[in-house]
């Protein structure tokens, strides 16, 4: 692995976080919004409405391909701007869109740039980390990345939760317009405000290989397709819980929401200081440590049962920690030690080919619950449990293979796997 030569200086990392923050909200008021959104303010029935969602989100499945190799030749922050331009330009369209054409193509826009945002910005939180003065970690960027991000996403379903609500067509094109100055204000504030220099002398010296060579990477290859388990094991928290506590659990309405809400304040309470602690571990065993939490939270959600709506509570809060814990340690180890593992100069098409196991796991994670659950309550979690401490086993294996500076925070930079 080449070392890095010594980064510039970055700054405006507040501005980037916010900008997390800003994109994260976005997602989460209208990716459990879109369906709702275009049949209260188009004529499109829900049938035709599904499909064209479904295809503009098929439009942007390469794109994290086509945005890694960009960001590895002009850099992170313009496609990060660019992409946040995108969002904006495509939720001012909703709020204009009255046909299926426009629909699909204010979808699409939307689709595209969400993708390339999420495959371009940990480069960005990369380099940022590889020049911040206050020397703050790579993992513990990526930390605070992680807590921006659930931070949003849980203000944006809160605001979801207003707007069905008042179910007024006006106030839906409303909140699309907020959205659309809101991802627009956060791309001139990160063009303005952020510099993030520090891979950039990297790629100018070492030689990039294109994906011919990650491709090769085989230890990189295989710590995606265990992070596509991780992933699948996070997402099924707030996909699967409605479920459950409906209709095996037999709880009251509030407690799914009162149980997400506390997972993600306590995310992005806790995701400082837990980033901060993180360097002094390899990234590795943290992986593996949450794989075990996760695998433990999956056996016990497999024995919980119905209780009155108090115990109930009580006892899903408590097995939610654990998957709580898991989330604070994963986010940040998994990503940091995929950074850590790309050359400088392909560090972009790396990360955005480690969000592909995101992907998969979004496309997966429905099926994987509803198939396995309608088989038995029990059923998909007792499979988690079991792909959770395989995935955790194998990152384990991975040591061997994998750069001891990236497994390592604490080993010097450039040293052998």
């Amino acid at each position: 692995m080449v070392p890095n030569p010594p980064p510039g200086r970055s700054r405006g990392g507040a501005v980037l976080v916010a900008a997390l923050t800003v994109d994260s909200l976005g997602n989460g008021l209208f990716l459990p919004l879109s369906l709702v959104f275009f049949l209260r303010t188009t004529d499109v029935e829900l049938g035709p409405l599904g499909l064209l969602l479904t295809v503009a989100n098929a439009v942007a499945l390469p794109v994290p391909v086509w945005v890694g190799a960009l960001v590895d030749r002009v850099g992170a922050r313009p496609v990060v701007v660019a992409a946040q331009l995108a969002q904006a330009a495509g939720f001012l369209a909703h709020a204009h869109v009255t046909s299926a054409a426009g629909v699909l193509a204010a979808a699409t826009v939307v689709a595209v740039g969400v993708r390339a945002f999420w495959s371009a910005v940990f480069t960005l939180v990369a380099d940022h980390a590889d020049g911040d003065p206050s020397g703050r970690s790579a993992d513990a960027w990526f930390s605070l990345a992680n807590g921006a991000r659930t931070a949003g996403l849980a203000a944006g379903g809160l605001l979801t939760g207003v707007v069905v609500g008042d179910g007024r067509p006006g106030t839906y094109r409303a909140v699309a317009l907020a959205a659309g100055a809101g991802f627009a204000l956060a791309a001139v504030l990160i063009a303005v405000f952020v510099r993030a220099p520090g891979s950039r002398a990297g790629r100018a010296v070492a030689p990039a290989g294109g994906y011919r060579d990650l491709v090769r990477d085989r230890p990189f290859l295989a710590l995606v397709v265990l992070n596509t388990v991780f992933a699948l094991a996070s997402l099924l928290l707030g996909l699967a819980l409605p479920t459950v506590v409906q209709r095996h659990l037999l709880g009251p309405a509030w407690l799914t929401a009162a149980v997400l809400a506390g997972n993600a304040a306590l995310v992005a309470a806790l995701a400082a200081p837990v980033g901060a602690r993180l360097p002094r571990h390899r990234r590795t065993r943290v992986v593996a440590l949450a794989a075990a939490l996760w695998t433990l939270w999956a056996l016990a959600l497999a024995v919980l049962g119905p209780a009155a709506a108090v115990p109930l509570a009580v006892a899903l809060a408590a097995v939610t920690l654990l998957a709580t814990a898991a989330e604070l340690l994963h986010a940040p180890a998994s990503t940091a030690l995929a950074s850590a593992t790309a050359p400088p100069a392909a560090r972009g098409r790396y990360l955005a080919s480690f969000q592909y196991s995101f992907a998969v796991a979004s496309l997966v994670a429905p099926a994987f619950f509803t198939t396995l659950f309608a088989v038995d309550a029990a059923a998909p979690w007792l499979a988690l449990a079991v792909l959770t401490a395989l995935a955790g086993a194998g990152t384990l294996r991975l040591e061997r293979t994998l750069p001891s500076s990236a497994v390592d925070p604490r080993a010097g930079p450039g040293t052998g796997g």
